[in-house]
């Protein structure tokens, strides 16, 4: 197995080809194509191809949201029950205060400096790429969807 590159701000996100580059796309064409034909050619035909080519479109997004929507939950846990370990007691307290956008983004620090970026993260508000640009010592998820 080839050994993974490392992950860094700069090359953290993940693309997956056939979704963003192939079938994206491919819905997107057919929901303009259905919207043409329907303006060309206005009719019952017309008008439940450009509704389908729409819904098709639609349903792809959605599905790819809600695996996105599943995925954020799991860090905010997999987050909290990490902090929870690892921040001292005053810190450990205030957990419930970090917004999704925020554990999603701590995810990617190191043990050694969650604790000062969590601290950060509180007193200054800061977003989810905020915390990330902050980050010293990245620790790669290579498992996002």
């Amino acid at each position: 197995m080839a050994e993974k590159k490392a992950q860094t701000y700069a090359n953290h996100v993940r693309w997956d080809p056939l979704f963003h580059f192939f079938v994206l796309p491919v819905f997107f064409l057919l929901a303009l194509a259905g919207t043409v034909h329907f303006i060309w050619r206005p009719g019952l035909h017309s008008a439940l191809m450009f509704i389908v080519a729409v819904a098709l479109a639609i349903a792809v997004l959605k599905i790819r949201l809600y695996a996105l929507r599943v995925q954020d939950r799991v860090i905010r846990l997999e987050e909290r029950l990490r902090l929870a370990s690892l921040l001292p007691e005053p810190l450990r307290s205030r957990i419930p205060e970090l917004s999704i956008g925020q554990l999603a983004g701590l995810r990617f620090a190191s043990d050694a400096e969650v604790a000062k970026l969590v601290e950060r993260a509180l007193s200054e508000n800061l977003s989810r790429a905020d915390i990330k640009k902050a980050i010293q010592t990245w620790r790669p998820d290579y498992l996002r969807v």
